[in-house]
């Protein structure tokens, strides 16, 4: 059986970032940003068919989204290549956590998911 283990690989790195201007703590509004890189780091190219995410803030309130591609797009990275974006999330506290997947499409026709790892939305200086 042929070994597929480096076939289907990506990393994804996220960089959270908290939007005082757009944020209200008195209304328990807290608007964060959040750039992530994904790259291809197997050796088939692919498509980033959806996306699937799990936001939970401070209270345990857990809130799921899916939706097709990222930003408007459905990017094809090939061996190597990375593909960067922005996008946000609200939360009603001022810490909380995204973590999810990717749902990808290969060129070879296999669908694979790629894990996007947990990170944390914080206002600044409010963990240690």
């Amino acid at each position: 059986m042929p070994d597929n283990s480096n076939k289907y690989r990506f990393e994804v790195r996220a960089e959270p970032a908290y939007l005082e201007e757009q944020s209200d703590p008195s209304e328990n509004r807290y608007v964060f940003a959040y750039t992530i890189t994904i790259r291809n780091t197997g050796t088939v190219a692919a498509r980033l068919i959806s996306r699937h995410w799990f936001i939970v803030d401070a209270n345990g309130n857990e809130r799921e989204v899916r939706g097709d591609g990222v930003v408007g797009e459905q990017p094809h990275l090939r061996p190597g290549e990375n593909f960067r974006y922005t996008s946000g999330a609200m939360l009603e506290t001022p810490v909380g956590s995204m973590r999810g997947s990717y749902q990808m499409l290969a060129d070879d026709g296999v669908r694979f998911d790629v894990p996007i790892p947990v990170f944390t939305l914080a206002i600044p200086r409010t963990l240690h």
